[in-house]
C-alpha cells in the first residue's frame, strides 16, 4: 500500500516480523512443562541403555529350550556360566525387569506407592522449573528434594511390602538367570572349547 502526497510517494508496503522473543517464551513454556529429570537426563545414561537394548540377542534364541544341555564336569560348567552371563547380560537385565514389573501390576498397594513417589518428584520438577524452593534463606537443590521424598516414601513402601518384594524379584531373577546360565548350550553359538569361535572365524 502506498499513500501519495502531491508528488511524494510514500511506500509503506511489507511484511511484519514476529519478535524472536515470543517464539522463544512459548518454546521455553513448553520445556518448563517437561520433567526436569528428562531435560537433564545423563548422555552416559541415555547411552548406556542404548546400548543395551542393542545387545539383546534374538529372544527366541535366549528361550530355545534344545539348546539346553548339562555340562559334563564343574569346569566346563564355570566357563559356561561365565560365557552365557557376558552374551546374555542384556537379556538378563530385561529379565529383571520383567520381574518388576509383574510384581508391581499384581501389587495394587506398591503400585499406588510407586506412582504417588513419581507423581510428587514432577510436581517438585514442574515447581522448580517456575521458581526455585528456598528454606531458611537456602536453595534447596532438586536432588535433595527427591531424597526428601524418598525418606518419606519409605513407611509407605515398607506397609506396601516393598522389602518382600523386593527380596523376591531378587531371589527370582538370581535362580531365572543361574538355571538358564548353567544348562544354556553356549557352545553351539561361540564354538566349543577347543576351538574358540574366533579362531573358527579365522580359519574360514
Amino acid at each position: 500500500m502506498s499513500v501519495s502526497s502531491g508528488d511524494v510517494e510514500i511506500d509503506i508496503s511489507g511484511d511484519i516480523d514476529v519478535p524472536a522473543q515470543v517464539t522463544e517464551s512459548k518454546k521455553s513454556r513448553l520445556l518448563m512443562q517437561l520433567p526436569v529429570q528428562l531435560q537433564l537426563a545423563s548422555p552416559a545414561a541415555r547411552e548406556w541403555i542404548t546400548r543395551r537394548r542393542e545387545n539383546v540377542r534374538p529372544w527366541l534364541v535366549f528361550v530355545n529350550t534344545q539348546k539346553f544341555k548339562v555340562p559334563p564336569n564343574v569346569q566346563r560348567w564355570t566357563k559356561r556360566t561365565i560365557k552365557n552371563v557376558d552374551y546374555f547380560q542384556s537379556n538378563y537385565m530385561f529379565v529383571f525387569i520383567i520381574l518388576i514389573l509383574y510384581c508391581l501390576i499384581t501389587s495394587p498397594m506398591l503400585l499406588f506407592a510407586v506412582a504417588a513417589s513419581l507423581g510428587a518428584c514432577y510436581i517438585l520438577s514442574l515447581k522448580n522449573a517456575e521458581k526455585k524452593i528456598v528454606i531458611g534463606g537456602h536453595e534447596i537443590s532438586l536432588a535433595h528434594q527427591y531424597g526428601a521424598i524418598g525418606i518419606l516414601s519409605l513407611p509407605v513402601f515398607y506397609l506396601a511390602g516393598a522389602g518382600a518384594v523386593l527380596f523376591w524379584v531378587l531371589g527370582a531373577s538370581f535362580f531365572i538367570i543361574a538355571i538358564h546360565a548353567s544348562l544354556y548350550n553356549i557352545e553351539s553359538i561361540l564354538g566349543s572349547e577347543d576351538e574358540p569361535f574366533e579362531l573358527q572365524m579365522e580359519q574360514v
